[in-house]
Order: C-alpha cells, then sequence, then structure tokens
C-alpha cells in the first residue's frame, strides 16, 4: 500500500468531511423506517418538473416520473447516484480487467464532467512551485488548471506515437529515487493522456505503457490518467492497448473518464477511479464545492445504461468511433490534396484532431489568432498546448468533429493558401 500521505497537498490535506453531505449519504442507503429530519432537502412536491420523456436512437424511450423524476430533480450524495456508481464500476471491471488487490481498494466518484474531477485532484496534488512531468504539447485545460501554480514543469519528449519512454527516463534520471521524501524538487506525478491525445491524436502503444509505468513505480509517481478519448480510438479493437489503470498493481493510477464524447457534453458526466485515499479527497473538495454532478444528467443515464446493458453502450460505442473515423479520412485526403510540401502530420489514431506542423513557420500564432480568421477559417494555434509559453510553435490544431464534411476541402484550401501567404511576409 502506496503512502498517499506524501502526495496530498496541505489543502486538501487539512479538508473535513462535511456532515450534511456524509448524513446525504446515509440516508441513500438507510431502510424506509427512517425519519430524515436531518437534512435541508427541498420538499419535492413543490417542484414544477413532474415527468419527462426522453426519445434514444433506436425508437426507444426513457420515461421519468413518480419517484424516480423526483430523485432525479433532488440531491444526491457526493460520490454519485448509487445506481448508476454500481454500472460504472461493473463498466470498468468489463473493460479494464483491473488486478484484484488493486481494485479492493479502488474507489469512484461521478463528477461535473471529467475535467472537473482532474481540477479537483491536480489541485489536491500541486502547491506553489511545485513540479510537474508533462508531455511536449498537454492539453489547454490542463495548463490551464495548472498555471496558476507556477509549477516547474519538466517535459518529456513525444513522437507519433505519443510519449517516449527513454525520455521519461532520461527526465527522471536527475532524482534520486531513494531522496523521495527530502528531495522537494522531485515531482509526485505524471500527467498523460494516452489515447487520442488532445491535440496531437496518438494513441500510446501498450509496450510503451508498460515501460511508462514501471518507471513511474520506479520514482514512486502517481499516474493521472486522463482518457476521454478511450472510447474514441480507431483501428481493430482487438489490437488495442490497455490502459495504464488496466495495468497497476501498486495503486497509483488515477482515471478520468468521461461521457462528453460519446454520450453528450452538455450532460456534463465524468468519472474519476483510483485509490480510495485519493477518491476521498475529490470528494471532500466536492462537498464544499458543486455537492455533487447533475442529478438529472446521473439518473438519466442510469436508465440509458440499464436499458443497453454493457453490450448496447458498446455497440453504441462502436458507431460513434466509426463516424469519426469517416470524418477523420476525409479531412486527411483534404489535407495531403492541399498541404502536402507546406505540412507535414500523421494520422490520428483516436480523438478528433489533426495535428499539423508547418514547414518553415516558427509560430502559428499571429496566423491563426488574427489573420485566419479574416478567411473565414478557424483553427487553434499549438502554443496553446505547450507548457512554455515562451517558445514559438509550428504547429496547429484541425478539430474535424462538428464542420460540415463538404467544407474540409475548402477549409483546407484556404489553409495552404494561408500559409503560402504567411511565409511570403
Amino acid at each position: 500500500m502506496l503512502n498517499y500521505a506524501r502526495f496530498i497537498g496541505a489543502i486538501s490535506g487539512n479538508r473535513q468531511p462535511s456532515l450534511i453531505r456524509e448524513m446525504t449519504k446515509i440516508l441513500a442507503s438507510s431502510p424506509p423506517e427512517m425519519i430524515p429530519l436531518s437534512g435541508g432537502f427541498p420538499n419535492p412536491e413543490l417542484f414544477p418538473f413532474k415527468s419527462m420523456d426522453i426519445s434514444i436512437s433506436g425508437g426507444s424511450t426513457i420515461s421519468l416520473s413518480g419517484k424516480t423524476m423526483q430523485q432525479s430533480l433532488q440531491y444526491l450524495p457526493t460520490n454519485g447516484l448509487p445506481s448508476l456508481l454500481k454500472q460504472l464500476k461493473d463498466l470498468q471491471l468489463t473493460v479494464h480487467q483491473p488486478f484484484g488487490e488493486t481494485w479492493s481498494n479502488t474507489d469512484m466518484v461521478i463528477t461535473t464532467g471529467s475535467q472537473d474531477g482532474l481540477c479537483k485532484a491536480l489541485e489536491m496534488l500541486v502547491s506553489m512551485g511545485s513540479s510537474v512531468l508533462v508531455e511536449e504539447y498537454v492539453y489547454s485545460g490542463t495548463l490551464s488548471i495548472l498555471n496558476p501554480y507556477k509549477p516547474k514543469y519538466f517535459v518529456v519528449k513525444s513522437d507519433h506515437l505519443g510519449m517516449q519512454p527513454e525520455s521519461l527516463a532520461k527526465t527522471l534520471s536527475q532524482w534520486n529515487p531513494e531522496h523521495q521524501d527530502s528531495d522537494e524538487t522531485m515531482p509526485k506525478f505524471l500527467y498523460i493522456n494516452p489515447t487520442g491525445a488532445n491535440p496531437t491524436g496518438t494513441v500510446l502503444p501498450e509496450s510503451r505503457r508498460r515501460k511508462i509505468y514501471e518507471l513511474c513505480c520506479k520514482y514512486n509517481l502517481l499516474i493521472l490518467e486522463d482518457d476521454p478519448y478511450f472510447f474514441l480510438q480507431f483501428g481493430e479493437k482487438q489490437e488495442r492497448p490497455g490502459s495504464l489503470f488496466s495495468m497497476d498493481t501498486e495503486g497509483r493510477v488515477l482515471r478520468f473518464d468521461s461521457f462528453s464524447k460519446v454520450l453528450s457534453s452538455g450532460i456534463r458526466l465524468g468519472f474519476v477511479t483510483g485509490p480510495k485515499e485519493l477518491i476521498d479527497r475529490i470528494v471532500l473538495h466536492m462537498q464544499v464545492s458543486v455537492l455533487h454532478a447533475s442529478s438529472l444528467s446521473q439518473v438519466m443515464t442510469s436508465k440509458l445504461l440499464e436499458q443497453w446493458g454493457h453490450e448496447g453502450f458498446l455497440e453504441h460505442v462502436s458507431k460513434v468511433e466509426s463516424f469519426y473515423e469517416a470524418r477523420r479520412d476525409k479531412l486527411v485526403v483534404a489535407a495531403e490534396k492541399h498541404l502536402t510540401g507546406l505540412c507535414e502530420f500523421s494520422v490520428p489514431g483516436g480523438g478528433m484532431f489533426l495535428w499539423i506542423k508547418v514547414h518553415g513557420l516558427e509560430s502559428t500564432w499571429d496566423m491563426i489568432m488574427e489573420r485566419a480568421l479574416t478567411k473565414n477559417i478557424m483553427l487553434m494555434p499549438g502554443k496553446a498546448f505547450q507548457p512554455n509559453q515562451d517558445q514559438g510553435c509550428s504547429y496547429l490544431r484541425a478539430a474535424f468533429s462538428v464542420a460540415p464534411e463538404e467544407n474540409f476541402d475548402i477549409a483546407m484550401e484556404r489553409l495552404a493558401q494561408l500559409i503560402r501567404d504567411e511565409l511570403k511576409m
């Protein structure tokens, strides 16, 4: 068992349970004879919303009424709706098949989107000036969480397959793992986005995942496995790499999943799975902030999973993946047609983005943030994903998720002309 106290920051360590929230959790599993005089629950008889019918793909319906409708509009335990928690734990067991000893000390909390869980986890682990291990290019939302702490970023090199274990080993070699308790400059965790990474679209091979996990064990690091695109990867399913969570034998992986990409971004549901000691700290933070994720979203999702079962959910995931894979292929064709010779890029293995390097351009910032808009094309400059903001970046990110497919060709044509104009300046 790891000493989790080593990883938890002072503020998070000082959080104490909210008695009202703890009583809410007890009430959720109490017998019908219990008389609830403890919590300030609004009386559901006064809720103006009485019933709801939700049409589901395929022609079926979810109907909410009576006690179920009241539950969807009432306070819930902070960890989440008990029925949904059970469904999601069962899903994790089915999909990831974690080690038994690790699973016995694993817990889960449902969050307001996975970024809410990620934010609270990072705030649990970092303090001003903390050392943080990240990839060369990182989801900009993660950087927005970390940057106010003015962390010391240690950047691990990546390529078209994702993080390079050799670079991680070289970066970690500057510390002695035997001095981890006395060396305050040593990082305490690795943040990694292994599947369909945002912005690069890389899918980290299983061999690299195992080497990275072994290095984290050697240096006693936690792993924040931010995996919102796990259910949005392309290629043959039998060849897909296992998650870091599935490899975890020591209880050092905190895993972040999301429904935003496969069910709906607006329902704002994610879930964090990992060691109970760390989940407890996230729950305590939620008790004094959001209280719990949306009740309506949780009940609605639980009813959907009840209707679908794991098999139905995974069938839906396959349809989502096929949809985005086809869009990816069409954007790649357009990019190859118009950007060959001007740029280089790899075909993304998952996610929603094409990561493009522009030849001969040290920075894409002004081109994207100023001149592209006048050409009626919007992209993201690579600098937004760079831990070190003082450096230029020759990359840009193109999303293939929502733009009309018939506009892919004209978009890449406009981008090509924009780049040519920029290189002449």
